[in-house]
């Protein structure tokens, strides 16, 4: 089966990115691990991270990229082989998987969307921060500690949740 990837240098994508095995917790549980790997990544192959959210099995994130590169397919191979390296093994792994030598942690494929417009590109950094509210994880986004919400209201383009009349971000709620 050939998939078909948008390549845009310089473009700003949506991500959706699963663990193999939906319903664990490994994201959580290792989230430093995460960062870290990320951190390594974007020192090698640079791009901005304009939203992300980590939930226990799947995560989201708008990236934009360098206005001479459209690799982000390489970036989320080194993401997910550098955190996978410093998990620990004991996943179910499909005999597919096996054959070829690979761990079980991450779904092959993740979802990505090009961002076509300015309000397509809010319409995703809006679902992203209210993807924990959306799966009953809490009430308020600012109530999820892994999430890029926080750096929005300390850089002042959110109101803290105290200064708000309704005193919530709910899904669905225009934050930007």
């Amino acid at each position: 089966m050939k998939y078909r990837r948008a390549w845009q240098a310089g473009g700003a994508y949506f991500f959706t990115v699963n663990l193999a095995e939906r319903g664990r917790t490994l994201l959580v549980d290792h989230v430093q691990h995460l960062r870290n790997t990320v951190r390594k990544v974007k020192q090698e192959h640079p791009f901005d991270i304009l939203a992300w959210v980590v939930m226990p099995d799947h995560l989201h994130a708008v990236w934009t990229l360098p206005q001479n590169d459209a690799g982000n397919a390489t970036r989320w191979m080194l993401i997910k082989a550098g955190f996978s390296r410093g998990i620990a093994r004991g996943e179910r792994i499909r005999p597919s998987r096996q054959h070829k030598g690979e761990r079980g942690i991450w779904q092959r494929r993740y979802w990505e969307h090009l961002i076509a417009s300015e309000a397509d590109l809010w319409r995703h950094v809006d679902y992203v921060h209210t993807n924990p509210v959306k799966h009953g994880y809490v009430t308020q986004a600012p109530q999820w500690p892994y999430s890029s919400v926080h750096r929005y209201i300390r850089q002042g383009r959110l109101p803290p949740p105290a200064q708000r009349a309704d005193d919530s971000f709910s899904a669905g709620e225009r934050l930007i």
